[in-house]
């Protein structure tokens, strides 16, 4: 290694096809169960944003669902039956995002070590983890990235 120390931080590692992803923990306030023909179901409606592929009623408060899986994993991922529901300032506010997945994710406390310059700019850093490298997401970044056709 390369001398410098961090802080162990708490990450979410949650699977995206064949790939484990990270996020702070502090960003991800719960992970919720999809449900069908009640409050949680996804309702989609015509938009142009990038990722962002319906909203959900969660908790009596509208929040906009983020499927991030076209630019991490492409056709790659199996059916995801929860969300992880991320907290995000906004505007001197904090709103919330939900993102699918199948619900298989870890809490983990870990080094977050430096990316690489040859990773995507919605990545912020790596965990190394027994034998296994996870990719850190800067969520901001991730939703402005540009998705493949």
């Amino acid at each position: 290694m390369s001398g410098f120390f961090t802080e162990r931080q708490m990450f979410v590692i949650f699977p995206m096809g064949k790939k484990r992803f990270a996020l702070p923990a502090d960003q991800v306030s719960e992970l919720g169960r999809q449900k069908r023909g009640e409050e949680d179901e996804q309702q989609k409606f015509p938009h142009t944003t990038p990722l962002l592929t319906g909203v959900v009623v969660h908790r009596n408060e509208i929040v906009p669902v983020a499927d991030i899986a076209p630019l991490l994993a492409a056709n790659d991922v199996i059916e995801r039956k929860f969300y992880l529901v991320l907290d995000r300032p906004a505007k001197g506010k904090t709103s919330r995002t939900a993102i699918p997945v199948t619900g298989e994710c870890e809490l983990v406390k870990a080094e977050r070590l430096p990316t690489e310059p040859k990773l995507p700019a919605y990545i912020s850093g790596r965990l190394s983890l027994k034998d296994e490298i996870v990719e850190v997401l800067d969520f901001e970044r991730l939703m402005s990235a540009e998705v493949p056709a």
